[in-house]
């Protein structure tokens, strides 16, 4: 069992930036960040395949938005610039122990979740 950890959400004006982290107990090889906003499908935002540093990213947060990893710390953080208020929603840490390959946006495939963490961006 692998417990993460978010932290780095809050509130900021549109344009803005903001640093998510996820701390997991444990190493795996598949880390994600999903969010969902009220009354809106859950959305896989960025991923990473951490044996490599392969990163992929959905269509609205490309060229905003960077996943990186820490391996040392089992840490893995997304990178948030250029906010809008499309962006608000709450944010979702995922891990799986293997690759997950291209179902990286399939929340099915990540059997561990952290809390969640609320970001929030005003116009």
């Amino acid at each position: 069992q692998v417990q993460l950890v978010e932290s780095g959400g809050g509130s900021v004006q549109a344009g803005g930036s903001l640093r998510l982290s996820c701390a997991a107990s444990g190493y795996t090889y598949s880390m994600a960040w999903f969010r969902q906003a009220p009354g809106k499908e859950r959305e896989g935002v960025a991923g990473i395949y951490t044996g490599g540093g392969n990163t992929y990213y959905a269509d609205s947060v490309k060229g905003r938005f960077t996943i990186s990893q820490d391996n040392v710390k089992n840490t893995v953080y997304l990178q948030m610039n250029s906010l809008t208020p499309e962006d608000a929603a709450m944010y979702y840490c995922a891990a799986a122990p293997g690759w997950v390959g291209s179902n990286w946006q399939s929340g099915t495939a990540f059997p561990y979740w952290g809390q969640g963490t609320q970001v929030t961006v005003s116009s």
